[in-house]
């Protein structure tokens, strides 16, 4: 038994509204990684919902991909703060409008 598509694609509507003030809201630096990061999982839902619903496996195969590209950025995207936090001395995301051109 499988979920409707609509009940999936409403989680994922949801899971993303919520990354996505996350992102925005928050000025921390790793909470906006965060909300990055459970918006590109809400992406994840919504392609493994699809592909179910259709019984493509397009859509499984690319929320794989996702899966090691999100695991990519955040462990970039770490090493970038733990950088940034060394020479800067916070996380904050005002703290670095000194690197504008």
């Amino acid at each position: 038994m499988t979920a409707p598509l609509e009940h999936v694609l409403a989680l994922a509507v949801l899971l993303f509204a919520m990354g996505a003030f996350c992102a925005l809201a928050r000025r921390n630096l790793i909470m906006i990684l965060l909300g990055v990061e459970i918006m590109l999982n809400a992406c994840s839902i919504a392609l493994v919902g699809a592909s179910l619903k259709w019984q493509a496996m397009e859509g499984q195969a690319f929320t794989l991909f996702l899966m090691a590209l999100t695991a990519a950025e955040a462990s970039v995207g770490l090493a970038l703060f733990v950088h940034a936090r060394k020479r800067a001395g916070t996380l904050d995301s005002g703290g670095y409008s000194s690197m504008k051109g």
